[in-house]
């Protein structure tokens, strides 16, 4: 089976209230400050289920999942890798985050 490079098989895209995100600061613990798509900073964290299995970073772009009850946190679920970044970049995904060099 032959890959094609240009383009990814899937890539998973928020749904219901998730949002997009970029990581600006790790705040200690699993606990990071993420500026999201639709204009808000959040402090979110890590689920105890993907504690390990997600290594986050400053400038990774992140899907996140507001609270219920308080909009200004919220649960980190998914990071893109950098061949993902690409196509959403290419989509327009990333248009409201283009003010920074991604």
């Amino acid at each position: 089976m032959e890959k094609n490079n240009e383009e990814p098989l899937r890539v998973r895209l928020p749904k219901g209230k998730e949002v997009l995100g970029i990581i600006e600061q790790r705040a200690g613990g699993s606990r990071m400050i993420v500026r999201c798509i639709d204009g808000k900073t959040r402090n979110c964290r890590v689920p105890g289920r993907l504690r390990r299995a997600l290594w986050l970073r400053e400038n990774d772009i992140v899907i996140v999942e507001p609270w219920e009850f308080n909009d200004d946190r919220g649960d980190v679920l998914f990071k893109y890798n950098p061949t993902q970044v690409q196509w959403l970049k290419k989509k327009g995904y990333l248009k409201a985050l283009s003010l920074i060099h991604i």
